[in-house]
C-alpha cells in the first residue's frame, strides 16, 4: 500500500507556479468585475524623444580633463631586456632611458629567470586552464606561496591576479563577513585598498599621512571588542614616505585591531633578503636568522597580520599575494570570490616570480647598488637646488606643483635627452603637487645618473621652475624646502657595506617545502 502510494505521488504533474504568480500579480494590480480578472494593457514608457548622449557625456568628460591638464597620455616605452634601462618608442631606432620604471631590480631581464620561464612554456602551455578549484592548481602555484610565505615568515600564502585584485578583495571580504568591522585607513593609501574600502561597505576613519596620534584618537572612539582593521602602506609610493609599523602594531594591540600592511613598494629593495620595509626594520635580527622563523615571534614581521606584495614590480613578473597565519589565509581561500572565481595566473609567471624570489633573496647587492645610485642623485639634485619631496626611501619625487609644466618638463626630458620619466598628475596626486617620479635601478650606471641630473638641470632652466630657495621663500612647500639629508635613509652605511657573504647560508638555494593549505586541509 505505501508503495504505490508513492507511485502514485510521483507521477503527478508539478504545481503550477507561473500561473499562480500571473494570478496574483493581475489580481493585486486590477479590479474585479463579475468575478472575472481584468488585466489592464502593459503600459509603454516608451516615447518618441531621443534616446541618451552617451557619447555626448564621454566627450564632456574627457574634454574636462583636457582643460585641467589632467588628461593621460601614454607613451608607447618598449624596454629592452638586453640593454637595460634602455627603451625603444614605436620605432626601434628611436632609444631613450627609463628612469621611471617599478621594475626595481632590474630583474625582468635577468636570464636565469627568463629561462626558467621558457622551460616552463614548453613543457605546462602558455595558460593555467582555470581557476584554482577547477583546474588551476599546480606545482608551480605551491611553489610560489611557499616561497611568499618564506620570505615574509608566515605561515601561509595566496596568490591572486594582481595586488590591486587583493588589495580589494581582501579589504572587502573583512567589511562582509566582519559584522560592525570599522576602518582605519591612511589617506594616501593605495586606490586598490580605497576600492576595498567601498566595496567593504564597513564604517571607516581616514586619518593623516603617518600621523599617529590622529589614528590612536579614532581607534579610542570604539570599544576593544568591536573589530577593528588598521589599512596602510610601508613605502607610500608618491611621496617615498615611510609609515612606522612598529608603532602603528602597538596602537593594533592596544585596542583590539588587525592590520593590514601594503609592501607593494618595498619588497625586493628593503631587508637583508627583500622581504621589505618591516623586515628591514630588524634588519641584524633577521640577517642573523636567514629565512628560519623568529623562535620568540616577536619580530615586526610577526607583529603585522597580513601583507600584500606584488609580483610585477621588484620580482619581475604579475601578479599579487598576501602572506599571513594559517587560518586566515584558509579563510580568504575558502571565501574570496575574488579569488574563488578568477583564472590562476600561467604557471610560467608562477615560475619566474618564484625564481626572482629565490634570487634576490641572496643577492644583498641588488639592494646596496640600488640604494648608492639613489643616494647619488637625491644629493646631486639637492646640490642643484632641485626640490624633492624628502623620504628615507628608493623613491624621488621632483617636485614641479604644476600640470602642465610638469608635462612640459617630461616631454623636454624625452624629446631632447633621450630621458624617458611621466609626469604625475591628478587624480594621482593632488592638484597643485605635480611632480616627476624617478626611481633608480641597479641596472643604471653612475654615468647615467649624472647624465640625468645634467638634464634635469636644463629643464629646470628652460622651463624657470622654482627650485629650493624658491619654495622656502613662498614659506615652504610639502617639505621640498628642506633639501636633502643623507642620514635620513632607512639603509645605514654599516647595512649598504654588507656582502653576499654576511648572509647566512641557510638562505642559499633552500629546499622549501609546500605548504598544505594551498591545497586546502581534509
Amino acid at each position: 500500500m505505501l508503495k504505490s502510494r508513492v507511485i502514485t505521488h510521483l507521477n503527478t504533474r508539478p504545481f503550477n507556479y507561473a500561473n499562480i504568480r500571473t494570478l496574483a500579480s493581475a489580481t493585486a494590480t486590477a479590479p474585479s468585475t463579475n468575478n472575472k480578472v481584468v488585466v489592464d494593457p502593459v503600459v509603454s514608457h516608451g516615447t518618441q524623444d531621443s534616446p541618451f548622449d552617451y557619447n555626448g557625456l564621454f566627450e564632456k568628460e574627457v574634454m574636462a580633463k583636457r582643460l585641467d591638464k589632467s588628461y593621460r597620455y601614454f607613451n608607447n616605452i618598449n624596454r629592452l631586456a638586453k640593454e637595460y634601462p634602455m627603451a625603444h618608442r614605436k620605432q626601434e631606432n628611436d632609444k631613450v632611458t627609463v628612469w621611471c620604471s617599478n621594475d626595481y631590480l632590474a630583474l625582468t631581464r635577468h636570464p636565469d629567470i627568463i629561462s626558467k620561464m621558457k622551460l616552463s612554456l614548453d613543457k605546462y602551455g602558455s595558460g593555467s586552464g582555470g581557476t584554482r578549484n577547477i583546474a588551476g592548481h599546480n606545482n608551480s602555484t605551491l611553489k610560489l606561496e611557499a616561497e611568499i610565505a618564506t620570505l615574509h615568515k608566515k605561515d601561509a600564502a595566496l596568490v591572486f591576479t594582481s595586488c590591486f585584485v587583493a588589495n580589494d578583495a581582501i579589504i572587502s571580504l573583512f567589511g562582509k563577513k566582519l559584522q560592525d568591522l570599522v576602518i582605519f585607513s591612511d589617506e594616501l593609501n593605495h586606490a586598490s585598498m580605497i576600492q576595498g574600502i567601498k566595496h567593504s561597505k564597513a564604517k571607516k576613519h581616514i586619518f593623516k599621512n603617518n600621523d599617529l596620534e590622529e589614528l590612536e584618537s579614532y581607534l579610542q572612539l570604539y570599544p576593544k571588542s568591536t573589530p577593528k582593521l588598521i589599512c596602510f602602506e610601508s613605502i607610500y609610493s608618491m611621496t617615498g614616505k615611510v609609515s612606522n609599523i612598529s608603532k602603528i602594531c602597538d596602537l593594533a594591540d592596544k585596542y583590539g585591531a588587525m592590520t593590514f600592511l601594503d609592501e607593494v613598494h618595498a619588497v625586493g629593495l628593503y631587508g637583508p633578503h627583500g622581504a621589505g620595509v618591516a623586515e628591514h626594520l630588524d634588519f641584524e635580527k633577521h640577517l642573523k636568522l636567514g629565512i628560519s622563523k623568529d623562535p620568540e615571534r616577536s619580530s615586526i614581521l610577526d607583529r603585522v597580520d597580513m601583507i600584500t606584495g606584488t609580483l610585477g614590480k621588484s620580482f619581475a613578473t604579475v601578479g599579487g599575494y598576501v602572506a599571513a597565519s594559517r587560518n586566515l589565509v584558509d579563510w580568504l581561500r575558502s571565501y574570496s570570490p575574488d579569488f574563488i572565481f578568477t583564472t590562476t595566473l600561467p604557471p610560467h609567471v608562477m615560475e619566474g616570480s618564484a625564481e626572482t624570489i629565490r634570487y634576490q633573496r641572496h643577492h644583498l647587492e641588488l639592494r646596496t647598488i640600488e640604494q648608492t645610485n639613489v643616494e647619488y642623485l637625491k644629493q646631486g639634485m639637492s646640490d642643484l637646488g632641485i626640490p624633492i619631496i624628502p623620504n628615507t626611501s628608493h623613491v624621488i619625487p621632483v617636485l614641479i606643483g604644476n600640470a602642465e609644466l610638469a608635462k612640459k618638463a617630461s616631454d623636454i626630458l624625452m624629446n631632447k635627452h633621450r630621458i624617458y620619466v611621466q609626469a604625475i598628475n591628478f587624480p594621482t596626486v593632488a592638484r597643485g603637487t605635480e611632480r616627476l617620479r624617478v626611481t633608480p635601478t641597479p641596472g643604471h650606471s653612475l654615468k647615467q645618473c649624472q647624465d640625468f641630473l645634467e638634464a634635469l638641470e636644463d629643464v629646470f632652466n628652460t622651463l624657470q621652475l622654482p627650485r629650493i630657495k624658491d619654495w622656502a621663500l613662498q614659506g615652504g612647500f610639502l617639505g621640498s624646502e628642506n633639501g636633502y639629508d643623507k642620514s635620513m635613509n632607512l639603509w645605514t652605511p654599516e647595512q649598504r657595506a654588507l656582502t653576499n657573504d654576511d648572509l647566512n647560508k641557510n638562505v642559499f638555494d633552500p629546499i622549501i617545502d609546500d605548504i598544505d593549505i594551498s591545497s586546502g586541509v581534509a
